[in-house]
């Protein structure tokens, strides 16, 4: 049994923006199988605090980066948190991240620092008599963690900090100048630590300073290496190779059950999606048609590959395919994709984002669409595989890790799960669309790939395994 801090700007189902929460809520009760402790120090938004009414106050801070805090102590919807309360750094309108106008809020090194110190804070005096033996953070917002706690725990052992890469391309940089503000040791200001092209880089802080490095699959932890993905730390990643390991992220099974979900007429098999395959068509205002009924569901973006999307649809098309389409992001995007659900009958765009729906799509989609760029994990396909809902991805971090691709030899063998393709180019995306198609017109060989997917161990035992390990041998050698 070990007692875990782990520390994030987001938990599922409280705060999310994508898939970091959802591994930051499901995590602690995967590893309650080992009977690993797990509190989750989260930052006190609006719509928490609201909730944690009844907290308890386990630590409080005077003049904490501009303002009083409080550390609470809550369990919400089976989740042990600890929540920081500080009104002048968390309390107000907008995102985790942005403002309502969609910028990012100018105090966002000093928030984040906050929630940092409160974790290092927390690893030397415990909170209500609870200590953790291992600190775990995530991304860029917990990555100042080891810099505090070599200042609250000089000269003696420091407790163990494990630091996770979901998405290396956010780095919290802040400039110099904010040394003080952020409280910070001038002389670590320095290339071994976290200074990053003479500034303060709060991701950087975190891969020098972990005992241990993990990211969302192995090869992504590959990828990171290299300068295409590396996004200016891959010399930091190849000097930690050592510590640097991929554990693929897990999904909630519960919560993702075609059996039992709440949202859609549940199935136990492929003959099953029929009926939410029709529902699916009369909510996004399509007809029948002979090709199959893709899905998407993502945040707009050139990373997410939707411009390559556009570019290759007219193949999909072509051949009686159909889209029906989940997301916001970049406004250029949205507008193109709207204009084409105007000009295309087999195109049905929807901008935002609705939990339920996203449900009934997986539900009743024949492929789901993961065309990205790049993809540290994606939880996308795995809701699809769980589904029998056939994913169609490039070839990059966890969509490699997931999908077996249906070569002919994993045909011949009967253990395809879906189709990839590389390189990650319109071009290339528009082959795999014919592809897609040759097989959906199958029927055999598509439920045969169909029923592999709903048969793979996607959820969190494996993966919980290796984070329990990982959690031993860093309290074993401390």
């Amino acid at each position: 049994m070990t007692r875990i801090l782990s520390v994030a700007s987001e938990c599922a189902p409280f705060v999310k923006t994508g898939g970091l929460a959802d591994v930051v809520g499901a995590l602690p009760a995967a590893l309650a199988a080992y009977a690993d402790e797990v509190r989750t120090l989260v930052p006190g938004y609006p719509a928490l605090m609201k909730r944690a009414r009844k907290a308890k106050t386990v630590a409080s801070f005077k003049g904490f980066f501009g303002g009083s805090a409080k550390i609470l102590a809550v369990t919400l919807d089976g989740v042990d948190l600890l929540v920081l309360e500080a009104k002048h750094l968390f309390d107000r309108a907008g995102g985790p991240y942005v403002d309502a106008a969609g910028l990012d809020w100018p105090d966002n090194p000093e928030r984040f620092a906050a929630l940092c110190y409160a974790a290092a804070a927390i690893a030397v005096e415990g909170a209500d008599g609870w200590v953790p033996q291992v600190v775990h953070g995530h991304d860029w917002q917990a990555g100042l963690i080891p810099e505090y706690l070599h200042e609250l725990q000089p000269g003696g052992a420091r407790t163990p900090f494990v630091m996770t890469v979901h998405n290396i391309a956010f780095h919290g940089n802040a400039g110099a100048d904010r040394l003080k503000a952020l409280r910070l040791d001038p002389w670590r200001l320095r290339q071994e630590h976290f200074e990053f092209w003479g500034l303060i880089s709060a991701l950087k802080a975190g891969l020098t300073g972990a005992d241990r490095i993990t990211t969302v699959s192995q090869t992504y932890a590959e990828e990171l290496m290299t300068p295409e993905f590396g996004m200016g730390m891959d010399g930091v990643l190849r000097a930690r190779r050592g510590d640097l390991v991929g554990i693929v992220n897990g999904i909630d099974t519960d919560v993702w059950n075609p059996e039992t979900d709440p949202a859609i007429k549940t199935y136990k098999t492929p003959k099953g999606k029929q009926a939410n395959k029709t529902a699916l068509r009369a909510e996004f205002g399509l007809g029948d048609a002979e090709g199959p009924l893709c899905v998407l569901v993502s945040r707009l973006t050139e990373q997410k590959g939707i411009d390559l999307l556009l570019e290759a649809l007219p193949s999909l098309l072509a051949r009686g395919g159909q889209l029906a389409l989940l997301g916001s992001g970049d406004k250029g995007l949205e507008a193109a994709l709207q204009d084409l659900a105007a000009r295309a009958p087999n195109v049905g765009v929807k901008i935002g984002y609705d939990e339920p729906q996203a449900h009934r799509m997986m539900a009743g989609g024949d492929a789901i669409l993961v065309p990205s760029r790049f993809e540290p994990c994606g939880l996308t396909q795995l809701y699809g595989l769980r589904y029998g809902t056939v994913p169609l991805v490039a070839l990059t971090g966890g969509l490699a890790d997931t999908v077996i691709n249906a070569s002919p030899a994993a045909l011949a063998r009967g253990v395809a799960t879906g189709i990839q393709y590389f390189p990650v180019t319109g071009e290339a995306l528009a082959n795999a669309f014919t592809r897609l198609c040759d097989l959906y017109d199958d029927p055999k060989t598509w439920t045969t790939i169909q029923r592999n997917g709903m048969k793979q161990p996607v959820g969190w035992e494996s993966s919980a395994a290796k984070y329990h390990n990982l959690y031993a041998d860093l309290v074993g050698a401390a």
